[in-house]
Protein backbone atom coordinates (compact mmCIF):
# COMPACT_ATOMS: atom_id res chain seq x y z
CA UNK A 1 0.00 0.00 0.00
CA UNK A 2 1.30 3.48 -0.93
CA UNK A 3 2.48 5.85 1.77
CA UNK A 4 1.49 8.87 -0.33
CA UNK A 5 -2.03 9.33 1.14
CA UNK A 6 -0.57 9.20 4.67
CA UNK A 7 1.73 12.15 3.91
CA UNK A 8 -1.20 14.37 2.99
CA UNK A 9 -3.46 13.12 5.78
CA UNK A 10 -0.86 13.55 8.54
CA UNK A 11 0.14 16.98 7.21
CA UNK A 12 -3.53 17.96 7.02
CA UNK A 13 -4.07 16.89 10.62
CA UNK A 14 -1.05 18.99 11.64
CA UNK A 15 -2.57 21.97 9.80
CA UNK A 16 -5.90 21.42 11.57
CA UNK A 17 -4.22 21.36 15.00
CA UNK A 18 -2.15 24.46 14.18
CA UNK A 19 -5.25 26.36 13.02
CA UNK A 20 -7.17 25.64 16.21
CA UNK A 21 -4.14 26.18 18.45
CA UNK A 22 -3.60 29.64 16.96
CA UNK A 23 -7.34 30.35 17.23
CA UNK A 24 -7.10 29.51 20.93
CA UNK A 25 -4.34 32.08 21.42
CA UNK A 26 -6.56 34.79 19.95
CA UNK A 27 -9.76 33.39 21.52
CA UNK A 28 -11.02 33.16 17.90
CA UNK A 29 -10.93 36.95 17.78
CA UNK A 30 -9.74 36.90 14.17
CA UNK A 31 -13.23 35.72 13.13
CA UNK A 32 -14.74 38.97 14.31
CA UNK A 33 -12.20 41.11 12.48
CA UNK A 34 -11.97 42.18 8.84
CA UNK A 35 -11.16 38.95 7.02
CA UNK A 36 -9.61 40.66 4.01
CA UNK A 37 -6.33 41.40 5.73
CA UNK A 38 -3.10 39.57 6.67
CA UNK A 39 -4.60 37.86 9.74
CA UNK A 40 -7.72 36.75 7.89
CA UNK A 41 -5.75 35.58 4.86
CA UNK A 42 -3.41 33.58 7.09
CA UNK A 43 -6.13 31.81 9.08
CA UNK A 44 -8.41 31.14 6.11
CA UNK A 45 -5.64 29.71 3.92
CA UNK A 46 -4.32 27.61 6.80
CA UNK A 47 -7.79 26.15 7.30
CA UNK A 48 -8.76 25.77 3.64
CA UNK A 49 -5.40 24.70 2.18
CA UNK A 50 -3.45 23.44 5.19
CA UNK A 51 -6.27 21.31 6.57
CA UNK A 52 -9.23 20.69 4.26
CA UNK A 53 -7.48 20.67 0.87
CA UNK A 54 -4.42 18.80 2.17
CA UNK A 55 -6.51 16.00 3.63
CA UNK A 56 -8.86 15.97 0.64
CA UNK A 57 -5.91 15.49 -1.73
CA UNK A 58 -4.70 12.55 0.34
CA UNK A 59 -8.19 11.04 0.20
CA UNK A 60 -8.25 11.48 -3.59
CA UNK A 61 -4.96 9.60 -3.98
CA UNK A 62 -6.35 6.71 -1.95
CA UNK A 63 -9.94 6.62 -3.19
CA UNK A 64 -9.15 7.08 -6.89
CA UNK A 65 -7.81 3.51 -6.87
CA UNK A 66 -11.02 2.24 -5.26
CA UNK A 67 -13.23 4.15 -7.69
CA UNK A 68 -11.36 3.22 -10.87
CA UNK A 69 -9.96 -0.16 -9.82
CA UNK A 70 -6.68 0.92 -11.39
CA UNK A 71 -3.41 2.43 -10.23
CA UNK A 72 -2.47 6.09 -10.08
CA UNK A 73 -0.88 7.47 -13.26
CA UNK A 74 2.34 8.37 -11.43
CA UNK A 75 3.05 7.96 -7.73
CA UNK A 76 6.31 9.85 -8.23
CA UNK A 77 4.35 12.87 -9.45
CA UNK A 78 2.30 12.56 -6.26
CA UNK A 79 5.41 13.07 -4.15
CA UNK A 80 6.47 16.01 -6.36
CA UNK A 81 3.00 17.48 -5.84
CA UNK A 82 3.30 17.05 -2.07
CA UNK A 83 6.71 18.77 -1.94
CA UNK A 84 5.67 21.71 -4.13
CA UNK A 85 2.34 22.27 -2.43
CA UNK A 86 3.60 21.90 1.14
CA UNK A 87 6.63 24.14 0.70
CA UNK A 88 4.58 26.66 -1.29
CA UNK A 89 1.80 26.77 1.30
CA UNK A 90 4.24 27.10 4.20
CA UNK A 91 5.97 30.03 2.50
CA UNK A 92 2.63 31.59 1.56
CA UNK A 93 1.46 31.52 5.18
CA UNK A 94 4.72 33.06 6.36
CA UNK A 95 4.29 35.72 3.66
CA UNK A 96 0.85 36.60 5.01
CA UNK A 97 2.30 37.00 8.52
CA UNK A 98 5.16 39.17 7.25
CA UNK A 99 2.95 41.08 4.85
CA UNK A 100 5.49 40.83 2.00
CA UNK A 101 3.84 40.80 -1.40
CA UNK A 102 6.76 39.36 -3.38
CA UNK A 103 7.30 36.62 -0.80
CA UNK A 104 3.60 35.76 -1.08
CA UNK A 105 3.80 35.77 -4.88
CA UNK A 106 6.83 33.47 -5.01
CA UNK A 107 5.43 30.80 -2.71
CA UNK A 108 1.90 31.08 -4.08
CA UNK A 109 3.41 30.25 -7.47
CA UNK A 110 5.09 27.20 -5.95
CA UNK A 111 1.83 26.02 -4.37
CA UNK A 112 0.02 26.58 -7.68
CA UNK A 113 2.62 24.42 -9.45
CA UNK A 114 1.79 21.69 -6.94
CA UNK A 115 -1.91 22.02 -7.75
CA UNK A 116 -1.14 21.84 -11.47
CA UNK A 117 0.88 18.64 -10.96
CA UNK A 118 -2.01 17.18 -8.93
CA UNK A 119 -4.51 18.08 -11.66
CA UNK A 120 -2.29 16.50 -14.33
CA UNK A 121 -1.77 13.31 -12.32
CA UNK A 122 -5.45 12.80 -11.50
CA UNK A 123 -6.55 13.84 -14.99
CA UNK A 124 -4.18 11.38 -16.63
CA UNK A 125 -5.38 8.64 -14.27
CA UNK A 126 -9.03 9.29 -15.13
CA UNK A 127 -8.41 9.49 -18.87
CA UNK A 128 -6.38 6.28 -18.88
CA UNK A 129 -9.10 4.42 -16.94
CA UNK A 130 -11.92 5.83 -19.15
CA UNK A 131 -14.65 4.97 -16.66
CA UNK A 132 -17.00 7.92 -16.90
CA UNK A 133 -19.94 8.19 -14.53
CA UNK A 134 -21.26 10.69 -11.98
CA UNK A 135 -18.47 9.81 -9.54
CA UNK A 136 -15.54 10.23 -11.92
CA UNK A 137 -17.08 13.29 -13.61
CA UNK A 138 -17.59 14.92 -10.20
CA UNK A 139 -13.96 14.24 -9.34
CA UNK A 140 -12.83 15.63 -12.69
CA UNK A 141 -14.94 18.78 -12.28
CA UNK A 142 -13.70 19.35 -8.76
CA UNK A 143 -10.04 19.17 -9.81
CA UNK A 144 -10.70 21.54 -12.74
CA UNK A 145 -12.30 24.04 -10.38
CA UNK A 146 -9.39 23.68 -7.94
CA UNK A 147 -7.05 24.58 -10.79
CA UNK A 148 -9.21 27.59 -11.71
CA UNK A 149 -9.23 28.63 -8.04
CA UNK A 150 -5.45 28.70 -8.21
CA UNK A 151 -5.54 30.70 -11.45
CA UNK A 152 -7.80 33.39 -9.96
CA UNK A 153 -5.67 33.45 -6.81
CA UNK A 154 -2.53 33.98 -8.90
CA UNK A 155 -4.32 36.75 -10.82
CA UNK A 156 -5.13 38.49 -7.52
CA UNK A 157 -1.52 38.16 -6.46
CA UNK A 158 -0.37 39.70 -9.73
CA UNK A 159 -2.83 42.51 -9.18
CA UNK A 160 -1.42 43.17 -5.70
CA UNK A 161 2.12 43.28 -7.04
CA UNK A 162 1.52 45.39 -10.16
CA UNK A 163 -1.91 46.97 -9.84
CA UNK A 164 -2.60 45.81 -13.40
CA UNK A 165 -6.24 44.93 -12.67
CA UNK A 166 -6.92 47.34 -9.83
CA UNK A 167 -10.60 47.79 -10.72
CA UNK A 168 -11.11 44.07 -11.25
CA UNK A 169 -9.78 42.78 -7.93
CA UNK A 170 -13.16 42.28 -6.22
CA UNK A 171 -14.42 40.32 -9.23
CA UNK A 172 -11.45 37.97 -9.03
CA UNK A 173 -11.86 37.69 -5.26
CA UNK A 174 -15.51 36.60 -5.55
CA UNK A 175 -14.76 34.09 -8.30
CA UNK A 176 -11.77 32.74 -6.33
CA UNK A 177 -13.92 32.01 -3.29
CA UNK A 178 -16.84 30.57 -5.27
CA UNK A 179 -14.70 28.27 -7.41
CA UNK A 180 -12.75 26.98 -4.41
CA UNK A 181 -15.61 26.44 -2.01
CA UNK A 182 -18.59 25.44 -4.15
CA UNK A 183 -16.56 23.97 -7.02
CA UNK A 184 -13.58 22.12 -5.54
CA UNK A 185 -14.97 21.01 -2.18
CA UNK A 186 -18.62 20.67 -3.17
CA UNK A 187 -18.15 18.41 -6.16
CA UNK A 188 -15.40 16.38 -4.50
CA UNK A 189 -17.52 15.60 -1.42
CA UNK A 190 -20.69 14.81 -3.35
CA UNK A 191 -18.88 12.70 -5.95
CA UNK A 192 -16.94 10.61 -3.46
CA UNK A 193 -20.02 10.22 -1.25
CA UNK A 194 -21.72 8.35 -4.10
CA UNK A 195 -19.02 5.69 -3.68
CA UNK A 196 -18.33 5.78 0.05
CA UNK A 197 -21.82 5.93 1.55
CA UNK A 198 -23.03 2.76 -0.21
CA UNK A 199 -19.86 1.04 1.02
CA UNK A 200 -20.45 2.08 4.63
CA UNK A 201 -24.20 1.32 4.49
CA UNK A 202 -23.65 -1.88 2.44
CA UNK A 203 -26.34 -0.51 0.11
CA UNK A 204 -27.22 -2.20 -3.18
CA UNK A 205 -29.66 -1.65 -6.05
CA UNK A 206 -30.31 2.00 -5.23
CA UNK A 207 -31.29 4.39 -8.06
CA UNK A 208 -28.53 6.61 -9.44
CA UNK A 209 -30.47 9.00 -11.70
CA UNK A 210 -30.25 11.82 -9.16
CA UNK A 211 -26.45 11.65 -9.23
CA UNK A 212 -26.49 12.97 -12.79
CA UNK A 213 -28.99 15.70 -11.91
CA UNK A 214 -26.90 16.84 -8.93
CA UNK A 215 -23.73 16.84 -11.03
CA UNK A 216 -25.34 19.00 -13.74
CA UNK A 217 -26.98 21.45 -11.33
CA UNK A 218 -23.89 21.78 -9.13
CA UNK A 219 -21.63 22.46 -12.12
CA UNK A 220 -24.15 24.97 -13.43
CA UNK A 221 -24.14 26.73 -10.07
CA UNK A 222 -20.34 26.92 -10.00
CA UNK A 223 -20.12 28.30 -13.53
CA UNK A 224 -23.01 30.74 -13.00
CA UNK A 225 -21.53 32.02 -9.73
CA UNK A 226 -18.02 32.43 -11.13
CA UNK A 227 -19.30 34.28 -14.20
CA UNK A 228 -21.56 36.44 -12.03
CA UNK A 229 -18.51 37.69 -10.14
CA UNK A 230 -16.13 37.91 -13.10
CA UNK A 231 -18.59 39.66 -15.41
CA UNK A 232 -20.16 41.68 -12.59
CA UNK A 233 -23.64 40.66 -13.68
CA UNK A 234 -25.26 41.83 -10.46
CA UNK A 235 -27.51 40.45 -7.76
CA UNK A 236 -29.80 38.42 -10.02
CA UNK A 237 -26.88 36.29 -11.20
CA UNK A 238 -25.75 35.48 -7.64
CA UNK A 239 -29.33 34.62 -6.74
CA UNK A 240 -29.52 32.29 -9.75
CA UNK A 241 -26.30 30.54 -8.72
CA UNK A 242 -27.62 30.13 -5.16
CA UNK A 243 -30.92 28.75 -6.44
CA UNK A 244 -29.13 26.18 -8.60
CA UNK A 245 -26.97 25.20 -5.64
CA UNK A 246 -29.98 24.92 -3.30
CA UNK A 247 -31.81 22.61 -5.72
CA UNK A 248 -28.64 20.52 -6.19
CA UNK A 249 -28.13 20.16 -2.43
CA UNK A 250 -31.76 19.17 -1.86
CA UNK A 251 -31.58 16.50 -4.59
CA UNK A 252 -28.25 15.32 -3.18
CA UNK A 253 -29.90 14.78 0.21
CA UNK A 254 -32.80 12.94 -1.40
CA UNK A 255 -30.25 10.62 -3.02
CA UNK A 256 -28.54 10.03 0.33
CA UNK A 257 -31.91 8.89 1.68
CA UNK A 258 -32.29 6.56 -1.31
CA UNK A 259 -28.94 4.98 -0.47
CA UNK A 260 -29.89 4.69 3.20
CA UNK A 261 -33.20 3.04 2.29
CA UNK A 262 -31.37 0.27 0.40
CA UNK A 263 -28.86 -0.40 3.19
CA UNK A 264 -28.03 -3.89 4.46
CA UNK A 265 -26.19 -2.58 7.51
CA UNK A 266 -28.15 -1.04 10.36
CA UNK A 267 -25.63 1.70 11.05
CA UNK A 268 -22.67 2.90 8.96
CA UNK A 269 -20.84 4.22 12.04
CA UNK A 270 -21.12 7.40 14.08
CA UNK A 271 -18.88 9.49 11.84
CA UNK A 272 -20.86 8.66 8.71
CA UNK A 273 -24.22 9.30 10.40
CA UNK A 274 -22.99 12.76 11.39
CA UNK A 275 -21.94 13.53 7.81
CA UNK A 276 -25.49 12.77 6.67
CA UNK A 277 -26.87 15.06 9.40
CA UNK A 278 -24.44 17.76 8.26
CA UNK A 279 -25.64 17.45 4.67
CA UNK A 280 -29.25 17.82 5.78
CA UNK A 281 -28.34 20.93 7.78
CA UNK A 282 -26.43 22.21 4.75
CA UNK A 283 -29.57 21.89 2.61
CA UNK A 284 -31.52 24.04 5.09
CA UNK A 285 -28.65 26.57 5.20
CA UNK A 286 -28.44 26.83 1.41
CA UNK A 287 -32.17 27.44 1.08
CA UNK A 288 -31.94 30.09 3.80
CA UNK A 289 -29.01 31.75 2.01
CA UNK A 290 -30.99 31.93 -1.25
CA UNK A 291 -34.05 33.43 0.48
CA UNK A 292 -31.85 35.93 2.32
CA UNK A 293 -30.13 36.94 -0.93
CA UNK A 294 -33.52 37.57 -2.55
CA UNK A 295 -34.96 39.58 0.36
CA UNK A 296 -31.76 41.44 1.28
CA UNK A 297 -29.70 41.55 -1.94
CA UNK A 298 -27.48 44.41 -0.76
CA UNK A 299 -26.53 42.80 2.56
CA UNK A 300 -25.95 39.33 1.09
CA UNK A 301 -22.44 40.18 -0.11
CA UNK A 302 -21.42 42.28 2.89
CA UNK A 303 -18.83 41.25 5.50
CA UNK A 304 -21.10 39.85 8.28
CA UNK A 305 -23.22 37.78 5.88
CA UNK A 306 -20.13 36.43 4.11
CA UNK A 307 -18.56 35.48 7.46
CA UNK A 308 -21.66 33.52 8.50
CA UNK A 309 -22.08 31.84 5.10
CA UNK A 310 -18.37 31.08 4.82
CA UNK A 311 -18.10 29.43 8.21
CA UNK A 312 -21.41 27.57 7.78
CA UNK A 313 -20.10 26.12 4.52
CA UNK A 314 -16.41 25.55 5.28
CA UNK A 315 -16.58 24.81 8.99
CA UNK A 316 -20.13 23.51 9.18
CA UNK A 317 -20.25 21.25 6.12
CA UNK A 318 -16.86 20.80 4.43
CA UNK A 319 -14.64 20.41 7.50
CA UNK A 320 -17.29 18.58 9.54
CA UNK A 321 -17.84 16.12 6.69
CA UNK A 322 -14.09 15.52 6.44
CA UNK A 323 -13.95 14.89 10.20
CA UNK A 324 -16.78 12.40 9.90
CA UNK A 325 -15.24 10.54 6.98
CA UNK A 326 -11.82 10.58 8.68
CA UNK A 327 -13.25 8.37 11.42
CA UNK A 328 -13.61 5.65 8.79
CA UNK A 329 -10.88 6.44 6.27
CA UNK A 330 -7.96 6.77 8.72
CA UNK A 331 -8.63 3.45 10.56
CA UNK A 332 -9.16 1.70 7.22
CA UNK A 333 -5.92 3.00 5.73
CA UNK A 334 -3.87 2.23 8.83
CA UNK A 335 -5.36 -1.23 9.39
CA UNK A 336 -4.78 -2.13 5.74
CA UNK A 337 -1.21 -0.81 5.85
CA UNK A 338 -0.23 -2.42 9.16
CA UNK A 339 -2.42 -5.48 9.52
CA UNK A 340 -3.72 -6.28 6.03
CA UNK A 341 -1.33 -9.18 5.48
CA UNK A 342 -2.13 -10.62 8.92
CA UNK A 343 -5.92 -10.58 8.51
CA UNK A 344 -7.58 -13.51 10.28
CA UNK A 345 -4.47 -14.54 12.20
CA UNK A 346 -4.55 -14.83 16.01
CA UNK A 347 -3.84 -11.56 17.82
CA UNK A 348 -4.65 -9.38 14.81
CA UNK A 349 -7.05 -6.58 15.81
CA UNK A 350 -10.16 -5.87 13.80
CA UNK A 351 -10.70 -2.41 12.35
CA UNK A 352 -13.33 -1.55 14.95
CA UNK A 353 -10.68 -1.91 17.68
CA UNK A 354 -8.71 1.08 16.35
CA UNK A 355 -11.26 3.81 17.12
CA UNK A 356 -14.07 4.04 19.67
CA UNK A 357 -17.47 4.62 18.06
CA UNK A 358 -18.82 6.10 21.29
CA UNK A 359 -16.02 8.67 21.57
CA UNK A 360 -16.40 9.54 17.89
CA UNK A 361 -20.12 10.13 18.38
CA UNK A 362 -19.64 12.31 21.47
CA UNK A 363 -16.82 14.30 19.87
CA UNK A 364 -18.76 15.13 16.71
CA UNK A 365 -21.90 15.94 18.71
CA UNK A 366 -20.04 18.57 20.77
CA UNK A 367 -18.29 19.97 17.68
CA UNK A 368 -21.65 20.32 15.93
CA UNK A 369 -23.22 22.02 18.95
CA UNK A 370 -20.48 24.63 19.40
CA UNK A 371 -20.30 25.21 15.64
CA UNK A 372 -23.93 26.29 15.80
CA UNK A 373 -23.21 28.56 18.77
CA UNK A 374 -20.29 30.10 16.89
CA UNK A 375 -22.53 30.75 13.89
CA UNK A 376 -24.97 32.49 16.24
CA UNK A 377 -22.14 34.67 17.53
CA UNK A 378 -21.07 35.59 14.00
CA UNK A 379 -24.66 36.39 13.02
CA UNK A 380 -25.12 38.57 16.11
CA UNK A 381 -21.61 40.04 15.70
CA UNK A 382 -21.02 39.26 19.38
CA UNK A 383 -17.31 39.21 20.25
CA UNK A 384 -18.03 37.54 23.59
CA UNK A 385 -20.05 34.71 22.04
CA UNK A 386 -17.51 34.25 19.24
CA UNK A 387 -14.72 34.03 21.82
CA UNK A 388 -16.51 31.53 24.07
CA UNK A 389 -17.86 29.31 21.30
CA UNK A 390 -14.70 29.55 19.21
CA UNK A 391 -12.48 28.61 22.14
CA UNK A 392 -14.65 25.63 23.07
CA UNK A 393 -14.80 24.53 19.45
CA UNK A 394 -11.01 24.67 19.08
CA UNK A 395 -10.45 22.65 22.27
CA UNK A 396 -12.98 20.03 21.19
CA UNK A 397 -11.58 19.90 17.65
CA UNK A 398 -8.04 19.30 18.88
CA UNK A 399 -9.32 16.58 21.25
CA UNK A 400 -11.26 14.90 18.42
CA UNK A 401 -8.43 14.96 15.91
CA UNK A 402 -6.10 13.63 18.62
CA UNK A 403 -8.49 10.69 18.99
CA UNK A 404 -8.25 10.08 15.24
CA UNK A 405 -4.45 10.43 15.32
CA UNK A 406 -4.10 7.82 18.08
CA UNK A 407 -5.16 5.26 15.46
CA UNK A 408 -1.58 5.44 14.13
CA UNK A 409 -0.26 4.19 17.48
CA UNK A 410 -2.35 1.01 17.44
Amino acid sequence: MSRLPFLFIVTGIAGFVLFHALSLFSLSGWLGEELRGPSGWFHIHLFVLGWATMLAMGAVYQLINVILQSSLYSERLGYVHYALFTVGLSGLLIGFIRGEIYWIAAFASLAFCGIAVFAWNIGATLIRASRWNAITLSATSSVVFLLLTGVTGMAMGLNFATGIWANYHDNLFGAHIWLGTVGWFGLLITGFSYKMLPMFYLAHDYPTRLQTAVLALWNASVVAGALAFLADWGEWAIQTALLLLAVAVVLYNVHLLQIKKKRHKRTPGSGIKWTVYASQAFACTTITAFVYAVIYPQQALQGPAIAVAGWAYLGGWVSFTILGYASKIVPFLWWTYKYGKRAGKPGTPVMADLLSEQKTNVGLAFIAAFSLVLLGGLAAQSSALIGIAGTALSVLSIAYISLISLVFSR
